[in-house]
């Protein structure tokens, strides 16, 4: 930590790898109070722009298509430059973006900010998960990042519940402005205080094993071969596009479902639809952490099925969501699929990372992105939003249970039959890179 010897204080402490992962968290939760923000002002946007349930599905993937685009870019990037500028260097951007999207008069102007807004945010989970790789080793890195994950939930929920009170008593243009405005002043906080990590770190800690090319870049074409002739990456790509599809639609739909179904106010809405779902992923990430990490000290695909028992268990839950006639019922369901979902989140980098070497990491999370948003969260708001103008949006929701359950047979296919391999030839990869 080459920076961080420089320094004494809070910077020497042997504890600022966990100090790293609460800086970390508070900008992942801007990162998705502006993601989520929208959702809860939809119907607003609705009716002052006229739009129809499939143009919203529009607004809601311009997001996800950019954001998924420019992932590879991003993770690209972030394996030559300083993690910490590019996180900080983010989150000025999306939140500036945030801030601009309230002087949109038109349709276009709408989705022309919101696909701008992916772009700025696309940056932060590959640098941020890379980063804390490097603080954090094999023993406590499904722990640092499902810390750092309960930051998306109570980001979430801030998002939903504040974005739909500002909206409703003073336009949801307000929105937007307020939560654009403190990320801005979060990064000017933390710029001094957020150090960069030797790439590589916590694996030559593990392992001993400390070459020079760990801190160098892989070319993109080692860089894909790497990922694509590794069948663990593979599956665990697979599986991410599944839950991303299923977590789209849920915190894309659920506000407006809530709000048509059961009659409930825009504020009522936006915060039912995220409340007790986050709060229960909150309880889950850190236990789904501690899980994966006690597994992965016996079993090299621990985490992995973690991640699988997690999606099975909460498949039920996401049927039960769109059938129930009973609004009590519902916030029951979307507490128990919550729950559920925190144990997959909490391992979603710490299991690829488990194959693949530091100095990719940053493009494996941008490709993990890439792929997830994309044919994920990209078409899924589009599909259930021309499903529900169909049908109803209750029995859309319902259908992509069918999804998680597919996710879930990809992560135990995966770890039964690949990760110990793949496990095997990347710490034998880096022992002949030392000699």
């Amino acid at each position: 930590m080459q920076e961080q010897e420089k320094r004494g204080g809070l910077f020497a402490s042997p504890n600022y790898k966990w100090y790293i992962v609460g800086m970390l968290w508070f900008m992942a939760f801007f990162n998705y109070a502006d993601r989520q923000a929208l959702a809860s002002v939809l119907p607003l946007i609705q009716t002052e722009f006229d739009l129809n349930k499939e143009q919203l599905g529009m607004l809601t993937a311009a997001f996800a298509w950019v954001y998924g685009l420019g992932a590879p870019f991003a993770g690209y990037v972030v394996d030559r430059v300083r993690r910490k500028t590019a996180i900080l260097a983010g989150l000025h951007a999306w939140s500036i973006i945030c801030m601009a999207t309230a002087a949109s008069t038109k349709f276009p102007h709408l989705v022309i900010f919101r696909a701008l807004e992916g772009l700025g945010e696309t940056f932060y989970f590959p640098a941020s998960m890379s980063l804390v790789s490097d603080y954090h080793g094999k023993k406590t890195r499904s722990r640092a990042m499902g810390i750092h994950q309960t930051s998306v939930y109570a980001g979430t929920i801030g998002g939903g519940f504040f974005a739909g009170l500002i909206g409703q008593y003073w336009g949801w243009r307000w929105s937007f402005i307020i939560f654009g405005a403190l990320g801005v002043l979060l990064g000017l906080i933390l710029h001094k205080l957020v150090l960069e990590p030797e790439r590589g770190a916590a694996d030559f800690a593990d392992t001993g094993i400390k070459t020079t090319a760990v801190s160098q870049g892989m070319s993109v074409r080692d860089t894909a071969r790497l990922i694509f002739t590794t069948p663990t990456t593979l599956f665990l790509l697979g599986a991410f596009l599944c839950a991303n599809f299923v977590g789209a639609v849920m915190l894309a739909w659920m506000p407006t479902y809530l709000y048509e179904k059961f009659n409930l106010s825009l504020t009522g809405a936006g915060f039912t639809a995220v409340f007790y779902l986050q709060v229960a992923s909150m309880i889950a990430s850190p236990l789904g952490g501690w899980m994966a990490d006690s597994l992965r000290r016996k079993m090299f695909g621990g985490r992995m099925l973690v991640q699988a028992i997690g999606v099975l268990c909460g498949a039920p839950f996401v049927y039960l969501c769109g059938m129930t006639q009973s609004l009590s019922v519902l916030i029951g369901v979307l507490a128990c699929w919550g729950f559920c979902k925190g144990l997959y989140d909490a391992n979603i980098f710490a299991s690829i990372y488990d194959v693949i070497p530091a100095n990719a990491r940053g493009t494996a999370a941008g490709l993990m992105n890439c792929i997830g948003w994309l044919a994920g969260a990209g078409t899924a708001p589009i599909i259930v939003g021309r499903i529900a103008d169909q049908y109803d949006l209750g029995t859309a929701i319902a259908l992509t249970s069918g999804v998680y359950l597919l996710a879930g047979v990809i992560l135990i296919a995966g770890a039964l039959f690949f990760i110990k391999r793949d496990s095997v030839r990347l710490h034998a990869k880096l022992a002949n890179t030392e000699q």
